[in-house]
């Protein structure tokens, strides 16, 4: 968690921009309190840590009845570094088109080549640079969305900062919480990192066209993730070459169906 990483107590920069508005800044600071008794300093972590989370899940409940007003169906999408989060957005972007207008939040520590690559599609994409932060909160969630046109859209997608372990803490005010798994990860992460996988209510498997190059046991994996996320609807995909992505837009198509019937084309 990030009282054990550092990010949520050293005061950091966030940057939150679209492509044509100029940056906007704000701090983001977590203070700790420490209490000396004698020669000894005690930081009280868990306290503080409970109380950043607190925080966090009020602004989240506030963004998700927003997102719920306006019929808009949310993912946050989580993943390990080069699992294929980008690819995958870009894909359903540029195949879902009109039919389900979509908006994209990217959150990264730097750059922001994942979201030049999204606004490639026309899709509006604002970009969140955390700095020092490994994680996206919903504050800045609710501070990014000003920057898209909502009104227009029917699904937002959020892609996480690349990381497995401390954005599964934070509630962003999402609908649906996807994380992602590669075969070129090994089949064990969601028993290594199971806090992530037990949170998600979606499973995308990506790359499974290059499987059996990778020696990637398909089997096991799906052994290791009924085990941790029983819960979890399981989506195996390939996001370059298309492969069970049909499935995938039935599915967002489904969820929208749920929150907005009268948005969703027959």
């Amino acid at each position: 968690m990030c009282t054990d990483c550092g990010c949520a107590v050293t005061p950091g920069k966030v940057e939150i921009h679209s492509h044509s508005h100029a940056p906007h800044d704000h701090h983001h600071d977590h203070g700790h309190d420490r209490h000396h008794h004698g020669d000894l300093a005690h930081t009280h972590t868990l306290p503080v840590h409970e109380a950043i989370l607190a925080k966090n899940d009020r602004l989240a409940e506030r963004n998700r009845g927003y997102f719920l007003a306006k019929g808009l169906l949310v993912l946050n999408v989580l993943s390990s570094p080069g699992s294929g989060k980008t690819t995958l957005i870009q894909r359903t972007l540029a195949d879902l088109g009109e039919s389900l207008p979509a908006g994209v939040i990217v959150g990264d520590l730097a750059t922001d080549n994942d979201a030049e690559r999204l606004r490639e599609t026309g899709a509006p994409v604002v970009q969140i640079t955390t700095g020092s932060i490994c994680h996206l909160e919903a504050d800045m969630i609710a501070q990014a969305i000003a920057e898209i046109p909502l009104d227009k859209l029917q699904l937002l997608i959020i892609e996480n900062v690349g990381n497995l372990v401390c954005p599964a803490a934070y509630d962003l005010g999402e609908t649906l919480r996807v994380a992602m798994l590669s075969t070129t990860e090994g089949e064990d992460k969601p028993l290594k990192y199971p806090t992530l996988f037990k949170s998600a209510d979606v499973i995308v498997l990506n790359k499974i066209d290059i499987a059996e190059v990778v020696g990637f046991d398909r089997e096991v994996a799906l052994k290791n993730i009924q085990q941790v996320a029983p819960q979890a609807q399981i989506f195996e995909v390939s996001a370059r070459s298309g492969v069970g992505l049909e499935q995938w837009y039935g599915y967002l198509e489904e969820q929208l169906k749920q929150i907005a019937p009268e948005l969703v084309h027959p």
